[in-house]
């Protein structure tokens, strides 16, 4: 190849990137929901052991549902932090879009587990052989206060005039 080699095209200038609020609230919205199913998995499946993902059947299928469950909370966060660093090395990270879709991810999946795993599926309670309404409360209530908080940083992030995170 003579004289005719292409040079790779070269990086987009930081200096014109404009923040994207949407993605940056997405992105961080998978780190939020992959990040509240390892401390539920971490926490509820294997420090106390209350129950494991599916328990509607033996406790090896128990176990391969917790096992296919870190897996998945596993590549949400490796995938969460590639995009991440995407962001932030294209400089269009929007903090404080970031910031609201962590917590909305945080309480998505709390309240996702505790409305639909845990009373429509039925796949599994937070605990067997107790009362369940209070855990039920704590565990849904916790969910709306974590999508709560989430929901007043995005409509603060909203409002707020649109910066992004300088490229480093």
């Amino acid at each position: 190849m003579t004289g005719s080699a292409r040079r790779p095209a070269s990086p987009p200038s930081h200096s014109d990137a404009r923040p994207l609020p949407r993605r940056s609230m997405a992105v961080c919205a998978l780190i939020g929901a992959a990040l509240m199913a390892a401390v539920d998995e971490i926490v509820f499946h294997q420090i106390l052991n209350w129950h494991h993902f599916y328990d509607r059947s033996t406790p090896a299928v128990g176990l391969l549902a917790d096992g296919l469950l870190h897996t998945a909370e596993l590549l949400g966060l490796v995938v969460g932090f590639v995009l991440y660093a995407d962001l932030r090395r294209r400089g269009t990270l929007s903090p404080a879009h970031a910031r609201a879709g962590l917590f909305l991810g945080l309480g998505g999946f709390q309240l996702f587990d505790g409305i639909v795993d845990h009373k429509v599926l039925r796949l599994h309670q937070i605990r067997y052989g107790v009362d369940l309404l209070p855990y039920d409360l704590a565990w849904n209530v916790a969910g709306l206060v974590l999508l709560g908080i989430g929901a007043v940083l995005a409509v603060r992030a909203g409002r707020a005039p649109l910066s992004a995170e300088p490229a480093r």
